[in-house]
């Protein structure tokens, strides 16, 4: 919820499948459910809220991997290629379970557990 669904187009031109939480979750859904639905459903969760890496960090779960970003700029126009090119580059390590933080000047990766 805390990233533009802008990002939902971005994502899906360069080929993969997104979806924005608003469009099937309730906005007032807890983090929790955000990542027991993208476990369920296979997908990454995309955010601004470092919540989602402290979950990920205290619970030593195996997934859902998160993609992080940390940057005062979170809307595509400023982020697509950094955050693309993190894709493409940590693909493996997302589809098998980590976290994966970026910002304007690096990407650092945990596998999960962490």
């Amino acid at each position: 919820m805390n990233l533009s669904p802008d990002w939902v187009p971005v994502l899906k031109r360069h080929g993969w499948s997104a979806v924005h939480w608003s469009t099937v979750g309730d906005p007032r859904d807890s983090d929790r459910a955000i990542m027991d639905w993208a476990v369920k459903h296979e997908y990454i969760v995309f955010t601004h809220d470092l919540d989602f890496g402290t979950m990920l960090a205290l619970s030593h779960s195996t997934g859902p991997s998160v993609l992080q970003v940390r940057t005062e700029d979170v809307l595509p126009d400023h982020l697509e290629s950094i955050v693309i090119a993190a894709l493409k580059q940590h693909d493996t390590d997302l589809a098998s379970g980590s976290l994966v933080v970026v910002d304007e000047s690096k990407i650092r990766v945990r596998i999960l557990p962490i």
